[in-house]
């Protein structure tokens, strides 16, 4: 048993949580607009189920996306990195989470060739 109880650590333990938090955050919407008939499509272009569900999904994404920001910029020694996620309030996740990724590459890299 601590075999397995020592791989769980608490950033393994808190994208659990996110990932259960976006299965039944969406789900429940997603039930919503079948019991209810509605037109998933149609629904993501007025309002709806839909769009409820694909906001938790954004959401839930974010923030799993914002805490594997912070930890992997701590781990590889990234100066700055929280300074994503407040530039995400100003422009787009959809933006600044690939900018991130593109810097890791690079951090990645610069580690690899030293």
């Amino acid at each position: 048993m601590s075999e397995i109880r020592r791989h769980w650590t608490p950033t393994a333990v808190a994208f659990l949580v996110l990932s259960l938090a976006g299965l039944v955050g969406t789900w429940t919407f997603n039930a919503f607009a079948i019991v209810q008939m509605r037109d998933f499509i149609g629904d993501l272009l007025t309002s709806g189920p839909a769009v409820s569900s694909l906001t938790v999904d954004l959401l839930v994404v974010a923030i799993a996306g914002s805490v594997f920001l912070i930890v992997e910029g701590r781990r590889l020694g990234m100066r700055f990195a929280w300074l994503y996620i407040v530039l995400s309030g100003v422009t787009a996740f959809a933006f600044t989470f690939p900018l991130f990724l593109a810097m890791r590459e690079r951090r990645l890299t610069a580690l690899g060739n030293a």
